[in-house]
Order: structure tokens, then C-alpha cells, then sequence
């Protein structure tokens, strides 16, 4: 078995001292950009690793994020967030950090939570899912002055990107935008979508690609809505199906989530027209299974895209707050699954 690198191994390579290659992994602006990525070159090339321990008794960081994981419950969406902790964790890791999983009952427990892992020194930073506006767990973060970056926007404000937080989310709008062009362009002018009840933030930027795609084609087609569930939206569907004409007067359907995508494929099928073009929001198993085209969230860019903010496109730490800085909003653009 080869021998791991060393430090000294990266010196070499790189032709920079000792020190330097440990400024770049620790503090790396405070070094020059061309000898940092020669660093970074000579680290990639020898696939050197940091040895995390030691680092974190050097620098007294725990070289660990924090993440909150909601229960588990069930539906055939569920399985997104579960990706996206898989991802960061794996992604963490080649960067010598750790992910630290924690429950919490509510957003109260949760800052008790918080609290506890932040004065025992537990984290470094922390990656909040299912903010709102008003949210008090960022307010607490901001307080103490703890980096972090929210899985998803702080939905409920008049401006999500004037946001005092720095939040990552996935372009919901351009997902459902790909979807009804493609529908449009392949199967006919009147699309419609079935949707969450509105006053939701996710369901209602994801309505408005709908809306978007059809506006510019100067196409019309009808909005249904049901709760979030298989049952509930197949039940809704059939009973819209059976209704004269509705069926006959519709191309193709774009779902706010694969289970409203199931719903309505199987309540076309039951009124005789399984060939009706339905695309979901997810791409999760089912509607692999099942042969649903569906919009990929790609939570593993998601996760990439949360390192960045909180710790440099190439950082091995977690850079402090920058009060002086505007945090950074940013959007991944999903991708068209066809099926």
C-alpha cells in the first residue's frame, strides 16, 4: 500500500514552504491566489488529505457543520432531503469536515439544540432547512454570530433575495418552465398543472414557470390543486376525470411533486387515457418506476453549492461571518427528466 502524503510532500510539488501549505488549508486568504492554487494543484495531484484531528486541535474548530433532519413522514417525496444529507456529508468530508446530525421537535427545541452544540463547541457552522420568514432559529444564529446557510428560502417576506441570510435553494420556477415547453412543444397548447393550494412559497414559484411558459406561448389550460399526497390527489383527479370533456380537453399535466404526478398518471389510466403526459417535481424512485417524466432537484449541487457559502470554493474551514458582506443568495437550476 502506498504511503499517504504529507504536508511536506505538498511543499515539494508545489515548491512553497511547509507554512505555506498550511496557510492555504487553514487560512487560505491570507495567501496569494497563484501560489494557492499551485498549492491546491500539488494537493489534488497527490490526493493529499488533512489529518482532521490534528487540525482541529491546532486551530481549536471542530471541523464540524450541523444540520437539523426532520422525521421521516413517509409519501414518496421524503426521500429529497435524505439526499442532500447523504451528499453534504460525502462532500463535508473530502473537504476534512464532519456533518453532525440533530433532532428537534420545533423551532424552540431546536435553538435549545443549537445553544448546546454551539457553547460546548461542538460546530463550526450550522445548515438550517425549512426556514420562513421570520424564522427565529436564524435570528438566534445571527445573534451568536454562528455562520450558516439555509436549504431553502425564508419564504413569507415581499423580497426573499433581500434577505439578511445566506440561503441556497433549487429554481423550482425553472424546473416547471422546462416542463411546460417541453409539454407545449411535444404533446399540445393546453397544459395544465396541478398544484399545492397557493399561499405556499415552493408550490407558488413552481406554479409560476407554469405560467410563465404558457404566457409566452399565448396558451391557457386549467389549475387543480390538492394537499400534498398520493391518495388525496389521485382520489381529486379521478373524480375531475370523470367529469365529461375534461379529459379531452387537456395535452398534458405539470405537478408540483411526484406524488401529484402519480396521482393524476393513475387516475388518467383508471378513466382510460394512461397515455396523458404527466411530469412530476422530485425524479424520486417512484416515478422512476413507474416511467414519469419528473424535474431532478440535483440536491447533490445543492450540497456542493452550501460548502461554497460557508466555507470558499476551495476552503478547508468555515469562514467567519462577514457582518460588512450581503449574503449570498443562490439558485440551482434543476434538470428535465424525460421518460
Amino acid at each position: 500500500m502506498a504511503k499517504p502524503a504529507t504536508v511536506e510532500d505538498v511543499a515539494r510539488v508545489a515548491g512553497v514552504s511547509r507554512q505555506t501549505v498550511s496557510n492555504v488549508l487553514n487560512s487560505p486568504d491570507i495567501v496569494r491566489e497563484e501560489t494557492r492554487e499551485r498549492v491546491q494543484r500539488a494537493i489534488s495531484e497527490l490526493a493529499y488529505r488533512p489529518h482532521a484531528a490534528a487540525r482541529r486541535l491546532r486551530t481549536r474548530r471542530s471541523s464540524t457543520i450541523g444540520i437539523h433532519l426532520d422525521p421521516y413522514l413517509g409519501g414518496i417525496s421524503g426521500v429529497i432531503l435524505d439526499r442532500f444529507v447523504h451528499a453534504l456529508t460525502e462532500r463535508a468530508s473530502e473537504r476534512g469536515m464532519r456533518v453532525l446530525i440533530y433532532s428537534a421537535r420545533s423551532a424552540d427545541e431546536e435553538i435549545e439544540r443549537l445553544a448546546d452544540l454551539v457553547d460546548g463547541a461542538e460546530i463550526d457552522a450550522v445548515v438550517v432547512t425549512g426556514t420562513f420568514f421570520g424564522d427565529p432559529r436564524t435570528g438566534w444564529l445571527i445573534e451568536r454570530d454562528v455562520p450558516f446557510v439555509s436549504f431553502g428560502r425564508p419564504w413569507g417576506g415581499d423580497d426573499v433575495y433581500g434577505s439578511a441570510l445566506a440561503w441556497i435553494d433549487v429554481d423550482g420556477a425553472a424546473g416547471t418552465r422546462a416542463a411546460t415547453r417541453h409539454l407545449l412543444a411535444s404533446a399540445g397548447p393546453r397544459v395544465g398543472f396541478f398544484g399545492w393550494p397557493s399561499g405556499s412559497g415552493t408550490g407558488d414559484d413552481r406554479e409560476s414557470g407554469w405560467r410563465q411558459a404558457m404566457a409566452e406561448a399565448g396558451a391557457t389550460g386549467p389549475r387543480f390543486e390538492a394537499e400534498d399526497g398520493l391518495a388525496g390527489a389521485r382520489s381529486l383527479m379521478s373524480e375531475i376525470f370523470a367529469e365529461p370533456g375534461v379529459l379531452d380537453g387537456l395535452d398534458g399535466l405539470v405537478c408540483v411533486s411526484d406524488a401529484h404526478a402519480v396521482g393524476a398518471h393513475l387516475a388518467a389510466a383508471d378513466a382510460g387515457r394512461r397515455s396523458l403526459p404527466v411530469i412530476g417535481f422530485d425524479n424520486t424512485p417512484v416515478a422512476e418506476a413507474l416511467e414519469i417524466s419528473s424535474v431532478e432537484q440535483s440536491p447533490e449541487l445543492v450540497a456542493a453549492g452550501v460548502l461554497n457559502l460557508l466555507m470558499g470554493p476551495s476552503g478547508h474551514s468555515v469562514a467567519p461571518r462577514d457582518r460588512a458582506t450581503p449574503p449570498e443568495h443562490v439558485l440551482v437550476e434543476p434538470r428535465l427528466v424525460l421518460r
